[in-house]
Order: structure tokens, then sequence, then C-alpha cells
């Protein structure tokens, strides 16, 4: 892995993001909370790559759109080169939107099927005209597009006339065009085929050297997460419950859920596929309105015992080199 000094350009301390649960017609009243980010913290530093995994209602998007203020916190510190970024206002917070962008999901329903592709990627000049004379936004808008691999005289076609995978690179230009330092990547690939998913994870490599970007990779894919990141956080249920280095989770996972994860992973070569031993997890994710006391994964750890229930585990490093969230972490090797 490679080291990356200085100080952090993102640091989040104990970030929790709760949803009330609302009942009544005429008459609402709240009757839980859902837990969806419930105390996380994490580092990125400059020209580094953060991957954030976990199984589909664990919090990661949540925790992408309280990083991008589209959500308010409920508590907890963001600081972005120093400043908190849930205090910011005005001036202030329009620079912060400049150095911190994001790539969505879906690429079919994050581009405006009004807007002409030159318009999509031009936009955040428009929101932003300190970073480009109107005079010269259009060849910007051409710019960007060959820098992500389309061609610029296409700048006048609409998104329906796109494939997926070219819609995403579309969002990716429009993430760029004002200079960011941070892009979060909301699993940015889930919805293109594997092929393209290649092209596009190699594009966003390529501009990260390029420009030194720093990424929050979010995605539910192991294999996807290792191509791109330098460190990896897993999430269960609206916690990380471990963190350490791309070498350090998929070679050497301590904690039961991430080495759950792992052996499920497809293993290319097909003659070791029956010698690996898959962890397979018994009942469904419990619902972050009421989570397990203690230890959110003892319900369906293999591991759990009396302390589990009792006692929530805390991130910290337990003889492996990494932080992990398991009374009972210990080494597992899930590759054959």
């Amino acid at each position: 892995m490679a080291e990356f000094a200085g100080e952090p350009i993102l640091e989040v301390r104990d970030l929790v993001k709760h949803f009330p649960v609302r009942v009544g017609v005429l008459f609402k009243h709240t009757v839980g909370q859902v837990r969806a980010v419930d105390g996380v913290s994490f580092e990125l530093r400059p020209g580094e790559t953060l991957g954030v995994v976990g199984e589909s209602g664990c919090g990661k998007s949540t925790l992408a759109q309280v990083l991008m203020r589209l959500e308010p916190p409920t508590s907890g510190t963001a600081t972005f080169e120093g400043r908190n970024i849930f205090t910011m206002r005005g001036t202030e917070l329009r620079r912060l939107r400049r150095n911190i962008q994001i790539v969505l999901q879906d690429p079919y329903t994050s581009l405006n099927p009004r807007m002409t592709v030159g318009d999509i990627v031009g936009e955040p000049f428009e929101i932003h005209p300190e970073v480009a004379p109107k005079s010269s936004r259009r060849d910007k808008v051409r710019e960007l597009l060959d820098v992500v691999g389309l061609n610029p005289e296409h700048i006048n076609r609409y998104p329906h006339q796109f494939s997926g995978g070219q819609r995403q690179r579309i969002g990716i230009a429009r993430a760029l065009a004002l200079r960011p330092k941070v892009i979060v990547c909301d699993e940015p690939v889930s919805a293109l085929d594997v092929s393209i998913q290649a092209q596009v994870m190699n594009l966003l490599g390529e501009l990260q050297d390029e420009f030194g970007l720093s990424y929050v990779f979010i995605a539910h894919d192991l294999s996807v997460v290792r191509h791109l990141s330098d460190r990896v956080a897993v999430m269960y249920l609206g916690k990380i419950v471990e963190i350490g280095s791309e070498e350090q989770i998929y070679e050497h996972p301590m904690h039961p859920y991430t080495q759950a994860l792992l052996s499920a992973v497809p293993v290319p070569d097909p003659t070791l596929r029956g010698e690996r031993q898959v962890i397979r997890l018994e009942g469904d994710v419990p619902s972050p309105v009421n989570p397990p006391s203690g230890c959110r994964f003892r319900t369906r750890c293999w591991k759990a015992a009396e302390i589990c229930a009792a006692e929530e585990p805390e991130l910290v490093s337990r003889g492996g080199g990494h932080p992990s969230a398991c009374h009972y972490a210990e080494e597992r090797s899930v590759v054959p």
C-alpha cells in the first residue's frame, strides 16, 4: 500500500445520522429512529482512496449524502482541510461545493434527459461562474468530454443517445468540471455491465493520478473496491466494524463479518473453487430501527457469546495490525 503523507484532507469523527419514524395521519408523532449511520469515524488523505463496503442498508449511501451536505447530520463532525463542513454557510459552503463532488450510482436517472451533454457538464460553470469565463465554457466542456474518453463532437447530444457506461463518464466529467479535491463515488459502477465496470474503474484510476484526486469509494462488491482502494472500511448496520489497508482487509481479515463477505467473493481459478470454505450467515440483517444490543453482528455471528450482547466492542487494534470491532477478532484465511 502506498503511504500518504500530510494532514488528512477529510476527517470524520463520530458521525451520526438518524431518521425519525413517524406515525399518524393528522397528528404525527415519532415512535423511533432509523439509525442509518451511528458513530462513523475515518480519515482521508490527499491522493488516497478509501473504499466503503457492506450489504445493502448498512448506511453507505446515507454516509455519502451527509458528507455532501444533502442531509444534515444528527451529530458528529466532518472537517475538510481543517474546517467543519456542517457549520459552513453562504460563500464558504459554495467554496466547499467546488472541492467536494459526487458521482451517483444510476447513470440513467442522475442526468437530466432534457439537457444536452454540453449543458449537463457545463452546468457547474453556471453555478460557479468564477471558475471559467462564459466565452471559454464550451471549450472546457469539450476538454472534459475528451478527458473521460467521450467524443467532444457529441456535445449537443442528449443522455438517451448514450450507453450506460458513456452516461457514467458524463457524470464523472460533470464531477471533474470544478477541479475538486475529493470525489465521493456512490456505487458508480453497480448499474453497469461487468466489462463496462472495468473501463470506468480504470478511468477513475487514471483521473486520480492525473488530477491528484482523493476518493471515498462506496460499493457492495468487494472485488470492485479492491481494484481501486488504498484502504477499506467495512460497514455493518450503521457502523464501521473493520478498517485497514487493502492488504490487511483482503489478506488478513479479523472481523467475522469481513471474513464472511470475502468468503462469498467468486474465485477466478475454477480449480480452486471447491477448496474455499464459504461462511454462510444465518438470518437476516436486523432492523436499523431496533439494532441488537452490544455487538450488532452477534445475531448472525458463529462466535457470539454473552459478552457480545452485554458490551459493544470498540473499533481498536486486536493484534492484527488494524482496528476491528469484535471481542473475538482473529485472523482467518478465506482465500485458498
